[in-house]
């Protein structure tokens, strides 16, 4: 998915405020997981956000979503995020993020999603690194649930 960042996009600074582009690549993650799991789905928590370079106004930006993990009803998207320059035709990576989606019944049930079919040596690398994410993002919830008692 490509937007045009427009002059109410901006942030005191100048560039395009941090908060539309989460907005804009919340929708993405909906879309790709909803594709993959064929039903509704939610976020379930925004896992890893890198802002690497200010999106300026008036680039095109390019958000390009792919599944990295799936356990049981939930998938890790990946989102790699380019701004460019539609003048001069230079393109920047400016933000990568991750995402992870539950998918739900019409009751709002959590339901179990296909597997990912892992065909490239990218895609089994993809997965493990999202296998181990979602690892030790259990383990500091566990920690924190203990520190919190």
């Amino acid at each position: 998915m490509s937007q045009l960042m427009m002059p109410n996009d901006a942030n005191h600074l100048g560039s395009v405020h941090g908060g539309v582009i989460l907005s804009i690549a919340d929708k993405v993650a909906y879309v790709c997981a909803c594709r993959h799991a064929q039903s509704i789905c939610v976020t379930a928590s925004v896992d890893r956000v890198s802002f690497e370079s200010p999106v300026r106004i008036g680039q095109l930006v390019t958000f390009d979503a792919t599944i990295r993990y799936v356990g049981n009803t939930s998938m890790e998207v990946g989102i790699n995020i380019d701004a460019e320059d539609l003048i001069t035709k230079i393109r920047t990576h400016t933000n990568t993020c991750y995402f992870t989606m539950v998918a739900i019944d019409s009751q709002g049930k959590p339901q179990t999603v296909p597997q990912l079919i892992l065909e490239t040596e990218e895609e089994k690398r993809n997965f493990e690194d999202a296998r181990l994410r979602k690892e030790l993002s259990l383990k500091y919830a566990k920690e924190k649930k203990k520190s919190d008692a």
